[in-house]
């Protein structure tokens, strides 16, 4: 659904949608960045190019860059140096948002969390099993 918004990049006003999170006029640089990233890439000479190359040689900047990367524009599979940063340390990463390391750490933790639960749960139920109720028979006739 279409809602007014103002443009992260130039805070002009724009009817933000599905397929463009910039104005029109952003929307156009955008696309002249892509095409500068993409006519300089797609040479054979330069489909090896890392991050800081390409940034070098056209002049975007490697936000934009990584965004292509993110919303599909740029395939990785066809330029094998390129990637963008683990959100979670920042190294190299062509798919996802984390890399191996921090999605094995994480998975270590949410391990070590579940077996603290099942430890915390036991010993509640230990607790449960040792404690004796005593009735007062003066209540239990009230009711």
């Amino acid at each position: 659904m279409a809602e007014l918004s103002n443009c992260p990049k130039c805070n002009e006003i724009y009817v933000r949608n599905q397929f463009r999170d910039v104005c029109q006029n952003c929307w156009k640089e955008e696309e002249k960045a892509y095409e500068t990233v993409y006519q300089f890439i797609r040479k054979r000479e330069n489909r090896t190019a890392k991050m800081h190359e390409v940034v070098d040689a056209t002049g975007v900047e490697e936000a934009l860059i990584i965004k292509f990367i993110k919303t599909g524009r740029l395939k990785l599979a066809h330029f094998p140096n390129l990637g963008y940063p683990c959100e979670k340390c920042g190294s190299s990463i062509r798919e996802g948002k984390i890399c191996g390391e921090c999605a094995e750490a994480l998975r270590n933790d949410l391990q070590q969390h579940t077996a603290e639960e099942e430890r915390k749960k036991e010993l509640r139920k230990r607790e449960r099993q040792n404690t004796y109720f005593a009735v007062d028979e003066k209540i239990k006739r009230h009711f």
